[in-house]
């Protein structure tokens, strides 16, 4: 009777590991069919990416913008291609370029923000920003704004932002309907 035990437990035993040795190598398989040395080592855009500095233009109606440093702290490329927040229904990433009269218009970035490893974008009234349009009420200087970025490989990064008042020149937008004149918002970007 011992021995028939015996000789059950062996084929069992046998089968159990077989089993597992198969299931082990599909499984080894299965990860190196699917993961590149470059997917793995690359990382997420937005795991690689800071915002720092970040404030908004208050604003009674209409729109505003969003400014600060976003940095990119990874080792390939990373492109911001869409914004959104709750304080706007209409967002677009701006860039500031020459129109054929020689003047500095905004106009909408087609493509996005892309940003090198190891360099800083800079967003700036007059400069780069992130255009907040069709406010669907007023920015208020204190106000505390959240946004999230969105990558090209579609990771997306949350932060947030504190309104502040701000006065500066009026600027040129390229469809010429989106001026903004930020004259009644007080005299400094440091003031909160």
């Amino acid at each position: 009777m011992t021995r028939t035990t015996t000789t059950l437990h062996r084929p069992l035993a046998a089968a159990a590991f077989l089993a597992a040795a198969a299931l082990a190598l599909t499984g080894c398989a299965a990860a190196s069919s699917t993961a590149t040395p470059d997917a793995a080592s690359a990382g997420l855009a937005a795991d690689s990416v800071t915002v720092e500095n970040a404030w908004v233009k208050a604003a009674d109606s209409g729109m505003s913008a969003a400014f600060g440093e976003i940095e990119n702290t990874g080792a390939g490329d990373v492109t911001i291609v869409s914004v959104a927040s709750p304080a706007s229904t209409a967002l677009e990433l701006h860039e500031t370029v020459e129109n054929e009269t020689g003047e500095m218009t905004m106009r909408e970035k087609g493509g996005g923000f892309t940003i090198a490893p190891g360099e800083t974008l800079t967003l700036e009234p007059g400069g780069n920003h992130i255009m907040l349009m069709d406010l669907p009420e007023p920015v208020v200087a204190g106000d505390e704004l959240s946004f999230t970025l969105t990558f090209s490989d579609e990771s997306t990064l949350d932060f947030t932002a504190p309104a502040k008042d701000y006065a500066g020149a009026n600027e040129n937008y390229e469809d010429g309907d989106m001026e903004m004149d930020h004259s009644e918002h007080g005299d400094d970007a440091d003031n909160s």
